[in-house]
């Protein structure tokens, strides 16, 4: 009887031990199509210049990160930064992806990938386009729905003081004018 019993419970602690480490499905492909769904309509949603539709693929609690600025944490202060952006008439933003990784407990996805950006030029009103890079981490929500929590871009453009400078022309110092005048 006690071999039977010491069998019994061999046997439910094995059936208890698998219960407890079944492993949870794989589902990184599927959270990077996911969110590679979401970064498309993002794509379309920026073309109305709408600043509530375009604020609302960020978490409430998101930062950007653009470049020669502060970091502008929280929803309500990322969609005041994007207002002026947005009123600008020959503003427009298209980026795509071409590098995606989710984490294996499904609950973040980061992109990278590039972007094309036109503002007007302060000076003259003229359209400038710039093109560079970017980063993104999407979080999982409550609700299964991924919103941006961190966002980052930068420019393939060279700051200022790495752009080639224009030679000036220097005058000769006034000896060496001298010298050749005398000469004659």
């Amino acid at each position: 009887m006690r071999r039977y019993l010491s069998s019994f419970a061999c046997i439910g602690l094995l059936v208890l031990t698998a219960a407890c480490t079944s492993t949870a499905p794989d589902t990184r492909q599927a959270d990077i199509k996911a969110v590679k769904g979401v970064e498309a309509a993002w794509v379309d949603d920026i073309a109305t210049k709408d600043v509530d539709k375009f604020a609302g693929y960020y978490s409430e609690d998101a930062s950007v990160l653009m470049p020669n600025a502060p970091i502008i944490t929280g929803k309500e202060n990322i969609k005041a930064a994007l207002k002026p952006m947005l009123a600008d008439p020959n503003f427009a933003l298209t980026f795509e992806s071409t590098q995606a990784e989710a984490s294996k407990g499904g609950d973040f996805v980061y992109t990278v990938g590039t972007y094309s950006m036109t503002v007007s030029n302060p000076k003259g009103k003229t359209p400038v386009t710039d093109k560079g890079k970017y980063l993104t981490v999407f979080k999982k929500q409550r609700d299964g729905s991924w919103k941006a929590v961190a966002d980052m871009m930068n420019s393939d453009t060279p700051a200022l003081s790495e752009r080639p400078q224009p030679r000036k022309h220097r005058a000769a110092p006034a000896h060496r004018t001298r010298r050749r005048a005398r000469s004659r």
